[in-house]
């Protein structure tokens, strides 16, 4: 438990530096510490980071991540399992711009008139 955590921590430090070069030599850290742990997990996420290591060094030279792509589309898939399949793509867009928050412009709603009594005293 204590092996994972510290690979976590130092994968976290891979984004806490301020400069490509130390973001370099926390990943190689990182590297060396995953390939002294013997649990297949950690050396399954060393595995993957490796693949995707020139997109996690993109972050120190452009300053973005897809963290808000990632929340939107998370939304995105709540909601289609909450509709339990919409059959009117409309409704399925109009769910969507209301959960992501998004407002517009609408015609006020007309006002409905009640009856008037039948015998006014």
């Amino acid at each position: 438990m204590g092996a994972t955590w510290v690979a976590k921590e130092l994968l976290r430090a891979v984004y806490a530096v301020a400069s490509l070069g130390q973001a370099r030599k926390a990943l190689v850290a990182f590297y060396r510490w995953c390939a002294e742990v013997e649990i297949p997990e950690v050396n399954r996420l060393a595995k993957t980071i490796s693949a995707w290591e020139a997109e996690v060094l993109a972050y120190h030279t452009t300053g973005l991540s897809n963290g808000p792509t990632g929340a939107v589309n998370l939304i995105v898939e709540k909601t289609r399992r909450i509709g339990h399949g919409f059959r009117n793509y409309e409704n399925y867009r109009l769910r969507l711009l209301l959960r992501c928050g998004v407002t517009w412009q609408t015609r006020p709603a007309a006002r409905i008139r009640g009856r008037q009594p039948r015998l006014v005293a």
